[in-house]
């Protein structure tokens, strides 16, 4: 009798494994054996670490860890259902009002994570009978709620102003329109125009939807994110944001009007059918929110060792992208130089791995170098050091 393992299906698996390692986009798991911080540990070599979206360092900050600890002894490791059966505790509620004061606006919602947020309440905001406006280089998780949600797409071109008013003055659907975007391109490090966006969508009653996973904690006066950052207030955004990077933690959250939370408590199934955040996760992200508020020289510090940074890497004679100082793209081009320039890094002591299609378009392939405040001029200085000797030797 025929092995299953022998069948199509196995086939299949193996030949897409085969055409990823030949085309350098074979991607694999590596252990980290240490806690996230400027240093990790791979199979017993420690790295300097620039891949963490740890941006201002609390994932190992004592307060987070400390009142963390106290309240898994207090309240156990899991919710063990989802918010709406009995997953929704008097620490999610004192998170969503934590929340509503740093955000500034009526009403939110937590998610297990970033990736679930976006999926599921793009998915649940429109449908067959609305339109979509997405950039061209928003996160996959939107990508994958704007598919989900069966609405008429457009892909509009990287921070196109004029294509997005453009359509909003033709309006090709009779239905709602929800314009989409990214505050700050976690790949590229730029920051999405959301001073016209927030225009636009108010002159053509269009929803906006902005993304500040990146921005959150970092950008703004107390770190309260992007629209902060540049001037715009407005409770009729639509504000995804996420625990799990500036903030150190994990899990994801919309801020709206009520009236928004309220539709999706009842609609958005990836809340709806998700169970709740354990207890301790819980505690550690409202602490954070204090810490952000409170840590100006954190996010301070982000911004010197960017500033100091990014013209050493610009001398290397490569593209580099971002408008902000926490991320930049160091743009390689061809998979195989990229990594290439990687395993020289690792063999140096310096762990940034490839960032490669489908991440990013073809031929630009990358280094997506993420600073942490915990970092100091002098790992910069090897960094560049240890870049400049590559590019020198031809390596």
């Amino acid at each position: 009798m025929k092995r299953f393992q022998d069948s199509k299906w196995y086939d299949y698996f193996n030949s897409f494994l085969s055409m990823q390692k030949k085309s350098g986009l074979y991607r694999s798991l590596k252990t980290i054996y240490s806690s996230q911080d400027v240093y990790v540990t791979l199979y017993g070599k420690r790295y300097l670490h620039f891949s963490s979206n740890n941006y201002l360092g609390l994932a190992n900050h004592p307060r987070l860890k400390r009142l963390s600890s106290l309240v898994v002894k207090n309240w156990g490791t899991g919710s063990c259902a989802s918010p709406l059966i009995t997953g929704y505790n008097a620490l999610y509620e004192a998170l969503e009002k934590r929340l509503c004061s740093f955000k500034e606006n009526d009403s939110a919602i937590i998610f297990p994570c970033g990736y679930s947020a976006n999926v599921g309440v793009i998915s649940s905001l429109v449908n067959q009978d609305d339109l979509i406006l997405s950039d061209e280089l928003n996160h996959a998780s939107i990508i994958d709620g704007c598919r989900l949600s069966k609405a008429k797409l457009i892909v509009y071109p990287h921070k196109d102003i004029f294509f997005v008013e453009k359509v909003l003055k033709n309006r090709p659907v009779k239905g709602k329109v929800l314009v989409v975007t990214d505050a700050v391109f976690s790949m590229d490090g730029d920051i999405a125009p959301l001073r016209d966006l927030v225009r636009l969508c108010e002159e053509y009653e269009a929803l906006l939807y902005v993304d500040d996973a990146h921005g959150t904690g970092v950008l703004g006066d107390k770190g309260k994110g992007t629209l902060k950052a540049l001037g715009v207030y407005s409770k009729d955004v639509v504000q995804i944001g996420t625990f799990s990077k500036a903030l150190g933690s994990i899990g994801g959250f919309v801020v709206a009007r009520r009236v928004v939370v309220d539709y999706l408590i009842n609609r958005c199934r990836s809340f709806i059918y998700s169970t709740a955040l354990p207890p301790g996760v819980l505690a550690a992200n409202k602490v954070a929110i204090d810490v952000v508020e409170k840590e100006n020289k954190l996010r301070d510090k982000l911004k010197e060792l960017g500033s100091y940074l990014k013209p050493k890497l610009s001398k290397l004679g490569l593209k580099v992208t971002g408008d902000v100082n926490h991320i930049m793209g160091l743009i390689i081009g061809n998979v195989k130089d990229t990594l290439a320039l990687c395993d020289f890094l690792m063999k140096n002591g310096i762990y940034i791995p490839a960032i490669r299609p489908p991440s990013v378009p073809i031929n630009t392939s990358r280094l997506r170098i993420s600073l942490c405040a915990l970092h100091t001029k002098e790992h910069l200085d090897f960094l560049v050091d240890t870049l400049t000797s590559f590019f020198r030797k031809g390596a």
